[in-house]
């Protein structure tokens, strides 16, 4: 069984000091491939040289929602000169975040718009997240023109998610569909196996039964075994495909 975590964040130093140990235990996991996901200039920058260091890694770059009230004013140029590196797949961690609100909501979609003109010169997907903010992400991605997008962390509806896959959405699941709380059962069931990939958005996010701990990309496994419960389907059905959708999405 080959799995791809879509989105880890590899750099934080609780786990980039053990990182060699940390891709290994992917490795017996089945976790074959990952993406490095970046969230400002400096993360960006740190994501391509661990994608430059080890071969199962990929990167993308990108200014966070959180962050996008401090970018500096060529952080374009920036951007641009870091995403024509062989191993960046997309442009991303982009976005819209309306719970912790860090910068204003005109500032958000300003910076998420100016990426999406970049991914598009570049040729790349976007990764984009979206917390309680539908309504301002869907009116981003439908009236600005994309090349491939993938919603990060799907915690919305399923009319929601049903509106994103009209545009030729990814949805991207994460280790939250294993809490008790998770409000993602119904899509999870009901959307189409081609329609989405899995993510351990670690060091965040580990899921049950290891809530409290560092998460990791070998804790995808837990997920698609979950998945597979909530869709009465076969581990290796949803492995296949979701790596499959990965793979064909990022080119890797």
């Amino acid at each position: 069984m080959s799995l791809i975590d879509t989105h880890a964040h590899l750099y934080y130093e609780s786990m980039e000091n053990v990182l060699s140990e940390v891709l290994e235990r992917a490795g017996s996991k089945g976790v074959n491939k990952i993406v490095c996901i970046g969230t400002d200039i400096d993360t960006s920058l740190k994501s391509v040289k661990i994608a430059e260091k080890y071969d199962n890694v990929f990167a993308t770059v990108g200014i966070h929602p959180h962050d996008a009230k401090d970018v500096p004013s060529d952080y374009i140029m920036q951007l641009e000169e870091l995403s024509k590196h062989d191993k960046v797949v997309a442009v991303g961690e982009i976005g819209i975040d309306n719970f912790r609100n860090l910068s204003p909501i005109n500032i958000q979609k300003k910076v998420m718009i100016e990426q999406m003109e970049l991914a598009i010169l570049q040729d790349l997907p976007i990764v984009f997240h979206n917390r309680d903010a539908d309504d301002d992400i869907f009116e981003v991605l439908n009236n600005y023109k994309f090349y491939k997008a993938l919603s990060h962390c799907f915690s919305s509806d399923l009319s929601f998610a049903k509106k994103l896959i009209s545009l030729d959405i990814l949805l991207s699941f994460s280790g939250n569909v294993t809490f008790k709380n998770a409000t993602n059962i119904e899509v999870v069931q009901s959307i189409s196996l081609s329609d989405f990939v899995l993510e351990t958005d670690c060091p965040f996010l580990a899921p049950h039964p290891f809530r409290g701990t560092k998460n990791e990309p070998a804790h995808v496994h837990t997920i698609v075994e979950k998945i597979a419960e909530i869709r009465s389907d076969s581990i290796k059905n949803i492995a296949e495909a979701t790596t499959r959708n990965a793979q064909n999405f990022f080119k890797i």
